[in-house]
C-alpha cells in the first residue's frame, strides 16, 4: 500500500474507531460484554480484520510501522476491543508470516474480512511456557492426538482456529515442541470461559481443554514439525512491538486527559495547570510518551528492514509497560479522587494499561530475554 493509499485508510479508521468503538464503550463497562453484533460488522467495514492480511489473499497488507499508530488508536479508545484486535491481527500477521501456502489460502481471506480468526494457545494452568509445556502431541497414523490444558486465551470465544504450541518430542530439546492449528470445533476441544477481568473488559480470556483431540498431520504450523520454539520466538518478538504500541495508545490519551483536566481544574481561583506539582506531572509523562515513540519506531524500522529484533522488542515492551504505569498513576492524580470515579475516562485508562504488564511475557521475562541477548553479544 502506498503512503497516499495508507494515509486515507488509516484515517478513515481513525475516524471509524472514535465514531463506532468509542460509541460502545459504557456499554461494554456496565455489561463486561463485547456486543459483537454491533462491534464485529463495524471492524469489517472499518478494514481492522485485514490490517496483516498480504494484499494478495484480500487485506491491507501494512507494514509494522503502519499498523502501530492503528492499535495505538484503539488502546486510547478500551482495551477490551484493542485486545481483541491485537490478537487477531498478531496471529494473522504470524500465519502470513510462518503458515504454508495452503494454510494462508485456506484462512487468510476469511481473516481480511472477519469470517475466521486465529487465537493463540499458549499459556497453561499447571505449567510454565516454552519446554515447561504439558500439553502434547503424538502422531498416529496421519493424525496428531492432542492432550493438555490452556487457559487465558484471548479470543476463545469466536476464534476459529488456535496456533496450539505442544510438547512433540521431549527427548529432543532442539525440537521438543511443535505449532499446530487447531480448529474451535475439533472433536475433544472443549472452551470454558474464565473469570471477569479487572480492566480490557468484554473480551474473553478462556480455557481450552484438549482430550484426545485428532487434527491432521499436515496441520503443523508451516508443515515443520519440532520448529515451534523457533516459531514461538519469532511470533512473541513482533507481538511484543504491538503490546508496546498499545501501552503507547493508553499513555497517549491518559496524558491528553489529565491535561485537559488540569486547565478545567481550578482550586483557590487557580487553574491547577498553573501549579508546579503538577507541571512536573505532565512533564515526566510526555517524557514517558516521548520515549516509548522513539523506541516503537526503531522496533519498527528494523523489523520492516527484515531484521530480528529479540532484544529490542523485549526492552521496548519492558519500557513501555512500565512508562504506561507511570503515566495513568500520574494522570489519576492528576484528576484528583474524582478520577477514581467512572465519571472521568482516566479511571477506564487506569485499569487497562495493567494488561500490558501481563501480555506476551511478565517483565522478569523481559529482564529474561535482554540479558540473554547482551550475554550472546547481541547487545543493541
Amino acid at each position: 500500500m502506498d503512503q497516499a493509499a495508507y494515509e486515507a485508510y488509516r484515517d478513515r479508521m481513525f475516524e471509524a474507531i472514535w465514531r463506532d468503538v468509542d460509541s460502545l464503550v459504557d456499554e461494554i463497562e456496565d455489561t463486561e460484554r463485547i456486543p459483537s453484533e454491533k462491534l464485529f460488522p463495524a471492524l469489517r467495514a472499518m478494514g481492522a480484520w485485514a490490517c496483516f492480511v498480504p494484499e494478495e489473499y484480500g487485506g491491507a497488507g501494512l507494514t509494522v510501522s503502519q499498523y502501530l499508530p492503528i492499535i495505538a488508536e484503539f488502546a486510547k479508545v478500551h482495551g477490551g476491543v484493542r485486545a481483541l484486535v491485537h490478537v487477531h491481527n498478531s496471529f494473522t500477521h504470524a500465519l502470513a508470516d510462518l503458515g504454508t501456502p495452503e494454510q494462508k489460502a485456506d484462512l487468510l481471506p476469511g481473516c481480511a474480512v472477519g469470517e475466521k480468526s486465529v487465537a493463540f494457545a499458549l499459556t497453561e494452568p499447571e505449567h510454565g511456557t516454552g519446554l515447561d509445556l504439558g500439553t502434547t502431541a503424538v502422531l498416529d497414523g496421519g493424525e496428531w492426538v492432542i492432550n493438555g490444558r490452556k487457559w487465558l486465551i484471548t479470543n476463545s470465544d469466536f476464534a476459529s482456529h488456535f496456533i496450539v504450541l505442544a510438547k512433540t518430542d521431549p527427548g529432543d530439546r532442539a525440537r521438543a515442541l511443535t505449532a499446530i492449528l487447531v480448529p474451535r470445533d475439533a472433536p475433544g476441544l472443549t472452551i470454558e470461559p474464565l473469570p471477569h477481568t479487572m480492566g480490557c473488559k468484554g473480551g474473553e480470556h478462556g480455557q481450552l481443554t484438549f482430550v484426545d483431540v485428532r487434527v491432521p498431520a499436515g496441520d503443523v504450523l508451516g508443515g515443520e514439525v519440532g520448529a515451534g520454539e523457533a516459531q514461538l520466538e519469532h511470533m512473541l518478538e513482533i507481538s511484543r512491538v504491538l503490546v508496546a504500541a498499545s501501552s503507547l495508545g493508553t499513555a497517549e490519551r491518559a496524558l491528553e486527559l489529565a491535561a485537559e483536566h488540569a486547565k478545567a481544574r481550578k482550586t483557590f481561583g487557580k487553574r491547577i495547570a498553573d501549579r508546579q506539582a503538577v507541571q512536573r506531572y505532565l512533564a515526566e509523562m510526555a517524557t514517558d510518551v516521548y520515549a516509548m515513540r522513539t523506541m516503537l519506531d526503531d522496533c519498527a524500522r528494523r523489523w520492516d528492514a527484515g531484521e530480528r529484533i529479540p532484544a529490542q522488542s523485549a526492552m521496548t515492551k519492558l519500557f513501555c509497560l512500565e512508562a504506561v504505569g507511570r503515566v495513568t498513576d500520574r494522570a489519576l492524580l492528576c484528576h484528583g479522587g474524582i478520577g477514581y470515579t467512572r465519571r472521568h475516562r482516566v479511571e477506564l485508562m487506569y485499569r487497562d494499561a495493567r494488561l500490558n504488564w501481563l501480555e506476551e511475557g511478565t517483565p522478569t521475562i523481559m529482564h529474561l530475554v535482554t540479558a540473554r541477548e547482551v550475554l550472546a553479544g547481541n547487545a543493541p
